[in-house]
């Protein structure tokens, strides 16, 4: 069963650490990432740190292969550090089992891709409806509770299309629906509007900020397009294994 979650629930279900402060909602130190190749080991991250306030909207931009969907993907619990502290969403994710993570994901973060990964063979309103489902929500919770979210993002009459009848657009914003359909706490975005043109990325990302605000997120954005990053509160920039702000983006 579902416990049904409004942004003012979740803003109150925060952490907040001794005299009643606030905690990061994202917390990495000494964030350490390493590969074996066949010649040497290489080393990604060495030494990051990352600090992310409750409600944050922040974007990360750097060259390909900097590390940026990495970093994602440690934070999501999709990826185990070398070394360094991680908490997220007031949880330690590397001491996490496979189960604990798959939990972890499920309650407390909402994932976006490039690409938007939907289920070919089931509807917009069931592929929204998938995460509840994996949750243990009864079906007919579930398909009310995705019905909502196409509402919230402009869809509500596109439910019964599968994929490949949408638009590149409406895939994506199908996916948002489907990543926030569990009310998480953060929303990790991995170039969500990459495959876009640039009217519609601009309209996708205008979502993202307004869901943002109207959910009290906290979001972390990796995009390549600086006139969107710079629409959010702050930008870093990863390069050489670590994150600092970019020049010029204040």
């Amino acid at each position: 069963m579902i416990e049904p979650s409004a942004a003012a629930q979740s803003q109150a279900s925060r952490p907040v650490g001794e005299g009643g402060l606030r905690l990061p909602m994202v917390d990495v130190r000494g964030l350490k990432k390493s590969y074996r190749t066949a010649n040497r080991e290489l080393e990604l991250f060495h030494g990051l740190d990352l600090e992310v306030a409750d409600g944050e909207l922040v974007a990360i931009v750097g060259q390909s292969g900097a590390g940026k969907s990495t970093l994602l993907h440690i934070l999501g619990a999709l990826d185990a550090p070398s070394a360094g502290r991680v908490y997220c969403a007031s949880t330690n994710v590397v001491n996490l089992t496979a189960r604990e993570a798959a939990v972890f994901r499920n309650r407390e973060i909402g994932y976006v891709w490039q690409f938007h990964y939907l289920l070919p063979e089931f509807t917009a309103l069931e592929n929204v409806a998938m995460p509840l489902l994996a949750r243990g929500a009864a079906k007919r919770e579930a398909l009310g509770m995705a019905a909502n979210w196409l509402n919230e993002v402009d869809l509500e009459d596109r439910g019964d299309h599968r994929p490949g009848e949408l638009s590149g657009g409406e895939q994506q914003r199908v996916a948002l629906a489907r990543a926030l359909v569990n009310h998480p706490r953060l929303l990790l975005a991995d170039e969500p509007t990459g495959d876009l043109d640039e009217i519609t990325a601009g309209r996708v990302f205008d979502l993202i900020e307004r869901l943002h605000a109207s959910h009290g997120l906290t979001s972390i954005v990796v995009t390549h397009n600086l006139d969107l990053a710079r629409r959010c509160a702050r930008v870093l920039h990863l390069e050489a294994g670590r994150l600092a702000p970019l020049v010029g983006s204040a």
